[in-house]
């Protein structure tokens, strides 16, 4: 009886509905919630986000309460609490890669020593980028660096304004091989900050501590700068070093302390009481930006909560991805009025592709309903091909084992059809985003717009896995591959452990674990980022343009 009134809504809504969003229809739901299959996977799926959230949780509070005591000792805010003073208040903040370095080295540096994200400034949308001196006195280890510069890579790529909070003792000495010299190391930090300006992408850094060594190039390089008062320090070398290569002896705030560097070498602009007045001084640098930077552009369409609810996520995917689900249950809790225009439904079924609305923003869906085989890949290729000429974003929901393998499938040329596929994925000229829902394995993960096809954002939910192939098929090859049993069973785990969500994560293999229920509000907000008014310097002042140059083609497809 249930199944039948939600059904009857739905067809109702979708008649009531037919005229709006390019005559999409709701999306009916026969989902049973009191089933047992339901109510084991939505149990299942309620334990990896809760584990998942303990460790968000761990992670938030950085280098522990002894460090958090030392740095309130010396009157200082601790790292969140600078954050929360500089955003606006009772607005969201989109962390990137909570769990950055978790268990990857063995020192424990939880968010790899630094806080990034996304949050509002005075009215405006900006990068914030915060060393955590409470780790490891903010040092620069390969994934903080890593981590850095995917914070740029997101300021660049959507318009944002930097600010950069600062405390640090530059990189981790221990690791210079891998911080250091190399194109993606240390120095790649200034080049994106001089690349951005020149954009006009608005460059501020606050100093609350030192800032030493490379460090001190944040603050050189940004646009306008703050420094606190006998608290924030900036030179290329401190007095020991100092000492060392001259002889001479000199104390830090001499050497590189505020006043001297506001009132006679000219490095910084304003010269701050303490971290709530450099964090007001920001805020007032923010608000005076102007046009730099661009604005965001409000939703074409009034935005609708799905009619049902986001917590029926949890039972629909579960944690055992050899479970199949229909991925428009997904999407019907996703979009705006659970309403979706699919695009060739009855032809290459194990994809779905349609539109929608996610918060009032058009968004063109392509997610997976199974392994894809030459038609899919062909509909996947059509649909991307339409949403870049029509400049409508796209969202990969991501739930594929790879494409078909055999004979049968090769001579029906599923190399040439999955190369278009990945080709148009490539090469599509609008915002992608991405987010693994379940598994994502060998060349389903480039079809899908994995992390190596430069999506704006990826997402990963708790249960997804990430691997070159699916455990069924591992299992098999490792078998043939391994003839002594115990090696064979202790490689599998170990390719087991590094698919997992947490291992992908640790690694910036994206842009952070979310929760299910969590989709909708973080896809709106990547969609909503994307689709700021952008003015480049010499672009004039009429029409909209990227800030990575002209459109392009596809190039050439294997026939």
């Amino acid at each position: 009886m249930l199944r039948k009134t939600l059904l009857h809504r739905s067809l109702q809504q979708s008649v009531r509905h037919s005229r709006r969003s390019y005559h999409a229809s709701v999306l009916p739901s026969l989902i049973s919630t009191s089933s047992p299959e339901f109510v084991a996977k939505s149990e299942a799926m309620n334990t990896v986000v809760a584990d998942f959230e303990a460790k968000v949780a761990a992670a938030r509070l950085g280098g522990g309460q002894k460090a958090a005591e030392r740095m309130r000792s010396k009157g200082k805010k601790l790292p969140r609490e600078r954050i929360a003073l500089l955003l606006d208040p009772h607005t969201p903040f989109l962390e990137l890669s909570q769990l950055a370095a978790h268990d990857v080295y063995s020192d424990n540096v939880p968010g790899a020593g630094i806080i990034t994200g996304i949050g509002r400034i005075s009215g405006r949308e900006c990068v914030v980028v915060a060393n955590d001196a409470t780790v490891k006195g903010g040092s620069y280890y390969p994934l903080t660096v890593k981590k850095h510069i995917r914070a740029q890579e997101v300021a660049r790529e959507h318009g944002l304004p930097c600010v950069y909070v600062v405390e640090s003792g530059g990189a981790a000495l221990p690791h210079q091989a891998n911080v250091f010299p190399d194109k993606e190391h240390f120095g790649r930090i200034f080049y994106n900050m001089a690349q951005m300006s020149a954009l006009g992408i608005p460059q501020v850094a606050i100093v609350h501590g030192i800032s030493v060594a490379g460090g001190a190039y944040v603050p050189a390089m940004a646009d306008e700068n703050i420094i606190v008062r006998e608290q924030g320090r900036i030179f290329l070398a401190g007095p020991p070093l100092v000492k060392a290569a001259t002889g001479e002896e000199v104390d830090e705030e001499t050497l590189g302390g505020g006043m001297m560097h506001s009132s006679e070498s000219g490095v910084t602009d304003h010269l701050a009481r303490d971290d709530e007045h450099a964090i007001a001084i920001a805020r007032g640098i923010v608000s005076d930006l102007g046009s730099a930077g661009g604005r965001m552009l409000p939703p074409p369409q009034p935005a609708e909560d799905p009619i049902y609810p986001a917590h029926e996520l949890h039972g629909i995917v579960g944690t055992d991805l050899r479970q199949a689900f229909d991925m428009r249950d997904v999407i019907a809790r996703i979009v705006d009025g659970s309403r979706f225009r699919e695009f060739k439904k009855e032809y290459g079924t194990s994809i779905v592709t349609g539109f929608a609305n996610v918060h009032g923003y058009p968004v063109g869906i392509v997610a997976n309903n199974g392994i894809l085989f030459s038609q899919s890949a062909l509909k996947a290729t059509h649909f991307i091909e339409l949403c870049s000429q029509r400049q409508i974003p796209l969202l990969f929901l991501v739930n594929v084992t790879g494409y078909m393998v055999g004979s049968k499938a090769e001579k029906g040329g599923i190399a040439k059809d999955g190369a278009k596929m990945v080709r148009a994925v490539a090469c599509a000229d609008v915002p992608k985003l991405t987010v693994v829902v379940g598994g994502s394995y060998g060349a389903g993960n480039y079809g899908m717009c994995g992390r190596a096809y430069s999506p704006r954002f990826l997402w990963m939910w708790p249960n997804a896995k990430v691997s070159v192939m699916g455990p069924g098929q591992l299992s098999q090859v490792m078998s043939q591959v391994s003839k002594d049993p115990t090696k064979h069973s202790t490689l599998k785990e170990e390719i087991e452990e590094q698919s997992t969500a947490l291992y992908a994560t640790a690694r910036l293999w994206d842009d952070g674990i979310i929760k299910p229920v969590d989709t909708r509000d973080t896809v709106g907000l990547a969609l909503a980022l994307s689709a700021r008014e952008r003015r480049p310097p010499g672009s004039g002042s009429s029409g909209l343009t990227t800030w990575d140059g002209d459109r392009k083609g596809f190039g050439v497809f294997r026939m």
